[in-house]
């Protein structure tokens, strides 16, 4: 039995899932306790956030801090094709003209803290450089609390009636009830460093994400301008493509370099100014969102391909729908699995037409070409590149993309 000084709630993790849900459970009276490893500041990946982003960060609070930042604001999203070819800019606004529409480029490093000391302000108890060693269970797989150790090596029993893993890719849970399912389809990796003084574009296009495809299929580069003159830029590819017998990180990258001269040309105005990195865990998902006592969020339940920038959106939604059902849960005194993850199938279904979206660019697929010919689908294109996954109406919009896939097996056409 948890005592009214015990929390409700264990977050295991402060990134943005773990921000979320505990901001929003905290909004709603519950006692709540957040456990992060590390001190933030702490570098992060995933700096590029898209529109549908707006709804959950207005729910946090957290709009006006993100207005009053220096983060550069974001209209749009461009692509370049493997010859150099720059399509039309896909404008937020002009498809949906709302303050909803500009989003930011993110230091990672900044908004996380952000988001944690936001997540304080609304009454969660934060602790930082507490690194969550055990999560306790009683029978088989029902989740009672954790076992925490602080800096000078103190441990001690937090017990909770949830404990939600929001830890990341390196996921507690994921791991202890060995629930990890890969995806065979995309089986990508990256490697990323960041250049001050490279090229940027000017006025509204200052804050686009730019995504330039690699010659022969290979992958594609991200092009992301964040504040202070910085550009991080990141290749993707196929893991065995990008880490299997080549010569290291450097000399991979300064290879992908040169089969995208698009790249190479705007990063040869600037000078690398951090060293290189690389992740070679792309796409996955756990074969369940939630279990009696625990539920997933964020990376901590499944990570979908960067190419979208969908990181954060996932993390902030998956966060969200879990706190609804979380707090209805404490309400009525039901923290089962079926309660705690009633807002899988949904969540998945969204992140499943993202995944979607993914497929068809590494299967050769041009939107903007699509568009040209199929117009009545460019809202739901570009519904989709803003995030708003969480509906169900694209189904004539993938009829059409599975048709013009047909129409090319057939006639052996090259991709459109």
């Amino acid at each position: 039995m948890i005592s009214n000084s015990s929390p409700q709630v264990i977050v295991i993790g402060g990134g943005p899932a773990g921000s979320t849900v505990s901001t929003l459970l905290a909004q709603q009276g519950h006692r709540v306790e957040l456990f992060e490893r590390e001190h933030f500041p702490r570098f992060h990946i995933g700096e590029s956030l898209i529109p549908e982003t707006y709804w959950v960060l207005k729910r946090l609070n957290m709009l006006p801090k993100m207005q009053q930042s220096h983060f550069i604001k974001k209209y749009s999203v461009q692509f370049v094709g493997p010859t150099g070819k720059h399509s039309a800019p896909f404008y937020f606004t002009d498809h949906k003209p709302h303050e909803c529409s500009q989003t930011w480029q993110v230091r990672r490093s900044e908004f996380d803290q952000m988001m944690i000391e936001n997540a304080q302000e609304h009454g969660v108890t934060v602790h930082q450089g507490h690194r969550v060693t055990e999560v306790l269970t009683e029978g088989e797989d029902k989740v009672i609390g954790v076992r925490v150790a602080d800096e000078a090596g103190n441990s001690r029993e937090v017990y909770a009636d949830v404990v939600v893993d929001a830890s990341g890719q390196s996921s507690m849970l994921i791991n202890k009830f060995k629930l990890k399912v890969p995806d065979p389809n995309l089986n990508k990796g990256a490697i990323w460093t960041y250049f001050e003084g490279a090229f940027r574009d000017e006025g509204k296009n200052e804050g686009a994400t730019v995504v330039l495809a690699l010659q022969e299929k290979k992958g594609w580069f991200w092009y992301i301008p964040l504040h202070d003159n910085i550009v991080s830029v990141g290749v993707v590819g196929d893991f065995d493509y990008l880490f299997k017998g080549r010569a290291g990180h450097e000399q991979t990258y300064a290879e992908e370099l040169d089969r995208c001269p698009e790249v190479k040309r705007r990063v040869s105005m600037g000078k690398q100014v951090d060293k290189m990195r690389a992740t070679k865990d792309y796409t996955y998902k756990a074969s369940r969102v939630a279990g009696d006592g625990w539920v997933l969020v964020g990376d901590a339940f499944g990570f979908l391909d960067p190419l979208y920038s969908s990181g954060v959106l996932l993390a902030l939604k998956s966060g969200e729908l879990a706190a609804e059902a979380i707090s209805e849960g404490l309400g009525k005194g039901d923290t089962s699995a079926a309660q705690l993850g009633k807002w899988g199938p949904d969540y998945l279904k969204g992140m499943d037409r993202m995944r979607r979206l993914v497929v068809e660019y590494y299967d050769g697929l041009s939107f903007s070409r699509f568009v040209r010919r199929y117009p009545q689908h460019l809202g739901d294109i570009t519904d989709l590149l803003i995030g708003d996954v969480f509906k169900d109406t694209y189904g004539p919009t993938f009829e059409a993309i599975d048709a013009v896939k047909a129409e090319q097996a057939n006639t052996g056409s090259t991709p459109f």
